[in-house]
C-alpha cells in the first residue's frame, strides 16, 4: 500500500471514527422518542451496534499503524449532546434531516474507504467497509422512511417532544396566513396530541367560531369538538367541519363507528391486525393508531399501524 494511500485511508478511518461515536450519541438520545416499545428495542440495538462499529474502526486504524483520536470522538459526543439539546427548539423535521445528513456522510465516507482498501487489495479494509455501507444505507432508508412518514401525518416511529411539536408550530404559524382551513387546522393537532389539546383555542378561530364556542361553553373537550363539528355541518362550513373531523381523528376521539374498519372494537387484536395491513390512506391509518392510544393501547395493533404507514411512506419515497 502507497504511503499516500494510507495516509488517506487513516485521515477517512479517523473522521468515521469521530462520527460513528456521534452517531451513538444521536441514537441513544433518540431511544427516548421511541413511539413504541418495539422501536425503542430496535433503537437501543442501533446503539449498540454503533459502538460496537466503532471499536472495528479503533482496530483498523491500528492495524495500519495509526493511533485513534480520543480527544476527537470525545468532544464529538459532547458536541451531538449539546445539539440535542439545542434541537428541542428545532421543527422536529428538521432535527431528522439532520439525522439523515449525519447517516449520508458515513455512508459516502466508508463507500471510499472501501474504494481506497480495494485499490490496494486490503481485503480487511474492505470487508469492514461492506458492513459500515450495509450499516449505513439500513439507517437511511430507515430516516428517510420516518420523515415521509411525518410528512404524511404520522404516526411516525419516532414521536417528536412536546418542545420540538410547538416549536415546529410556532414556524408554521409565523410562516402560513392565520386562517381556519382544513390543512392549517390539520397540521396543528398534531402539536394538540403532544401537549393535549388546547383545543379550545382552535375553536375560537374561524368564520364559525364564535357561534361553535357558544353553542359548546361547559362541555368537554370532546363533545365540544364533536358538536362542533355537527353545527359546522350543518350551517354549510363543510371546510371547518372537515377540520374538526380531522382534530377529532388525530386526538382519538371519533366514536367506534366513524373508524374506517368496520365493528371495529369488537376485533381481535389478531383480527384488527389484519384489518390496518388493508388501510391505504395515512388519515385511516392515523385515525386508527390515535383510537388505540386513546382507550385499548393495544401494542400490537400499534405497531402494525406503524409499519403499514412506513409500507405507504416508502412507497411515496421510492424506497
Amino acid at each position: 500500500m502507497t504511503e499516500n494511500r494510507t495516509a488517506a485511508l487513516l485521515t477517512q478511518l479517523r473522521t468515521l471514527h469521530e462520527l460513528t461515536h456521534a452517531e451513538t450519541q444521536v441514537a441513544e438520545t433518540r431511544i427516548a422518542q421511541a413511539r413504541t416499545e418495539a422501536v425503542r428495542k430496535e433503537l437501543t440495538e442501533n446503539a449498540e451496534n454503533c459502538r460496537i462499529r466503532a471499536v472495528a474502526i479503533e482496530e483498523a486504524i491500528r492495524d495500519l499503524g495509526g493511533l485513534p483520536d480520543m480527544v476527537g470522538p470525545f468532544l464529538g459526543r459532547a458536541a451531538t449532546m449539546v445539539k440535542t439539546v439545542a434541537e428541542q427548539a428545532q421543527p422536529f423535521d428538521e432535527a431528522l434531516l439532520s439525522d439523515l445528513s449525519l447517516e449520508h456522510q458515513l455512508l459516502d465516507r466508508a463507500r471510499y474507504v472501501k474504494a481506497l482498501g480495494t485499490a490496494d487489495g486490503h481485503t480487511s479494509i474492505v470487508s469492514l467497509a461492506d458492513r459500515l455501507i450495509t450499516a449505513h444505507t439500513a439507517t437511511v432508508e430507515w430516516l428517510t422512511t420516518v420523515l415521509a412518514e411525518e410528512a404524511l401525518g404520522g404516526p411516525a416511529a419516532l414521536r417528536r417532544t412536546p418542545l420540538q411539536a410547538a416549536a415546529g408550530t410556532a414556524v408554521r404559524i409565523v410562516n402560513t396566513p392565520v386562517i381556519w382551513s382544513a390543512r392549517g387546522l390539520d397540521r396543528a393537532i398534531d402539536v394538540a396530541r403532544s401537549t393535549r389539546p388546547r383545543i379550545e383555542s382552535l375553536l375560537s378561530r374561524g368564520a364559525h367560531a364564535g357561534d361553535v364556542a357558544a353553542k359548546t361553553v361547559g362541555a368537554s373537550r370532546d363533545a365540544a369538538l364533536e358538536a362542533a363539528e355537527r353545527v359546522s355541518r350543518r350551517e354549510g362550513a363543510d371546510g371547518a367541519a372537515d377540520a374538526l373531523h380531522n382534530a377529532r381523528s388525530a386526538t382519538g376521539t371519533l366514536s367506534p363507528e366513524e373508524l374506517p374498519i368496520p365493528d371495529y372494537d369488537d376485533l381481535t387484536v389478531p383480527k384488527a391486525v389484519e384489518a390496518v395491513k388493508e388501510l391505504t390512506e395515512p388519515a385511516a391509518i392515523r385515525a386508527v393508531v390515535a383510537y388505540e392510544e386513546a382507550h385499548k393501547a393495544r401494542h400490537g395493533v400499534i405497531s402494525a399501524a406503524q409499519a403499514r404507514l412506513a409500507t405507504v411512506a416508502q412507497d411515496v419515497v421510492g424506497i
